[in-house]
């Protein structure tokens, strides 16, 4: 069995993970090679993964580097340590060094640039990592991935199929998410029922039975992202209530390829927002 296949326990440690010398001018587009190695802090506990329970090492390492990009440790800009510094420091394999890296770089945190290395790209807002589970933000990301194809599809059917009785069920579901947004008291369960009176009304129970094998780390992602919502801006608010309206409205007139789109779209910003600080 590959080791990046292997399930493990989410152990994360608070030592840095960058040195100073990893700290660069903060480009957007080319990086600046930076003069010197990334190394850990002299004396400072090193990082490691823990070889105990089902979490995937490459999703703790994950963790570990998206704990420190969330936490400013490291910043836009700033070079990861090599592939073979991140094998030495966390006490892991190449494979799974590069599973961490190809998911950091799939949801746009980090860009890698052939013959200067890997450098953070985009950063969650601040308050993320205060909101704790950040360990688990990859199984979390790969599952609205799952949602997108999904959902998206189960919207277009909804639309199509939908009965006024079902239709009446989103809309109220809507109106009770809109509601506790907008006295920021929004949770998980408020927003899953919107989704699933979408699921529900696409005639196909197979939706809401493939959802509900991922519904833990569908939970997960909700309730990390709402929270980001709920002690947000009004503006990032008054977004997602626009994104659900949307959704709503192309199911209430059964456009049935529009609907898709919305449904699509909201799920790919929700994960935008979740990723960049900058959508906050």
């Amino acid at each position: 069995m590959q080791e990046s296949a292997v399930y493990m326990s989410t152990k994360y440690t608070d030592g840095p993970f960058p040195g100073p010398e990893t700290s660069l001018s903060k480009p957007r587009s080319q990086p600046t090679p930076s003069h010197g190695a990334a190394a850990a802090v002299p004396g400072a506990k090193p990082p490691s993964v823990d070889r105990g329970q089902r979490v995937r090492l490459g999703d703790q390492l994950y963790g570990q580097i998206f704990d420190q990009i969330a936490s400013g440790r490291l910043n836009v800009g700033d070079k990861l340590p090599s592939e073979h510094e991140i094998c030495e420091q966390f006490g892991v394999s190449r494979p799974v060094v590069r599973e961490a890296l190809l998911r950091l770089r799939a949801d746009g945190l980090v860009n890698a640039y052939q013959g200067l290395g890997t450098f953070v790209s985009h950063q969650p807002a601040p308050r993320l990592k205060a909101l704790g589970d950040v360990q688990n933000v990859s199984a979390y990301l790969r599952a609205q991935e799952v949602r997108m194809a999904l959902e998206g599809d189960a919207a277009r059917l909804a639309a199509l199929r939908r009965t006024d009785d079902q239709l009446q069920k989103i809309i109220e579901a809507d109106h009770a998410f809109s509601q506790a947004l907008a006295l920021g008291r929004v949770s998980p369960e408020v927003d899953l029922a919107f989704h699933a009176s979408i699921a529900e009304a696409s005639g196909n129970d197979f939706y809401l039975a493939v959802l509900e094998t991922i519904h833990e780390s569908i939970q997960g992602f909700m309730r990390l992202s709402l929270n980001l919502t709920r002690t947000g801006s009004r503006q990032r608010a008054e977004r997602v209530a626009d994104e659900h309206a949307a959704i709503l409205a192309a199911i209430r007139e059964q456009d049935g390829e529009r609907a898709r789109v919305a449904m699509q779209f909201h799920l790919g910003q929700a994960r935008n927002r979740l990723v960049d600080r900058e959508r906050d």
